[in-house]
């Protein structure tokens, strides 16, 4: 079986923007509309629509947004997937992610919130802390660790500079989310016990992201 399901994740960003664009041409109120398929905001959140928290993974703020944010998941979710697996890179893709976006419910909780930079920048993390384990192949090295330190520290610069309008909560959630994950989960799994843990939980988060949407979608009707 490839391993290819971060092209699925990619697909279903596209889509949704791709609808969210094609709804404004009806006149739809831009912020609305970003509600209407998932956008995090505070209040909402708190009023009983947690599932945004998870949504918002799949909403960006135009194509500008998407295409940075889909090159970079191209790009991490291709080596993370090859190295970890499709069932460990699913779940530290919406682990991080979810961590990300709890982590923007409480330090920017009036501020809309989309996009799928804490599960990337997650991603990094776990690819960074890899670097520091023992049992990381040689081979992985350039692609871990310290090798990534100068985008981690460019990223998070720019992230801090005024009028960014970069949700650092949610980059820096997921990426310290990752490098929990990334130095405490080792690369190769040789129990099968543990293998068939890691493909129950990425199912159950595959399961979560389809109940938030099937309330979303109840929600707005």
């Amino acid at each position: 079986m490839k391993k290819e399901s971060f092209y699925y994740l990619i697909l279903v960003n596209v889509v949704i923007l791709l609808l969210i664009e094609i709804l404004k041409f009806f006149s739809y109120n831009e912020v609305m509309l970003y509600l209407m398929f998932g956008a995090q905001y505070g209040p909402l959140v708190s009023s009983g629509q947690w599932y945004r928290i998870i949504t918002a993974m799949f909403v960006h703020g135009g194509f500008i947004h998407l295409i940075f944010n889909m090159y970079a998941l191209y790009f991490l979710g291709r080596i993370v997937e090859n190295v970890y697996g499709t069932d460990k890179f699913l779940s530290l893709y919406f682990l991080t992610g979810i961590v990300g976006n709890v982590a923007t419910h409480l330090f920017y909780y009036k501020s809309f919130s989309v996009g799928a930079s804490g599960a990337i920048f997650g991603l990094v993390g776990v690819l960074f802390a890899a670097g520091f384990r023992r049992d990381t192949p040689y081979t992985l090295k350039s692609l871990t660790g310290s090798a990534l330190l100068p985008m981690i520290l460019v990223n998070i610069f720019l992230g801090f500079m005024p009028g960014s309008n970069i949700n650092n909560a949610a980059h820096l959630g997921g990426f310290f989310t990752g490098m929990v994950l990334g130095y405490f989960v080792p690369i190769y799994d040789y129990s099968w016990n543990v293998r068939k843990i890691w493909k129950i939980l990425k199912w159950i988060l595959i399961l979560l992201v389809i109940i938030s949407y099937f309330l979303l979608f109840i929600n707005e009707v």
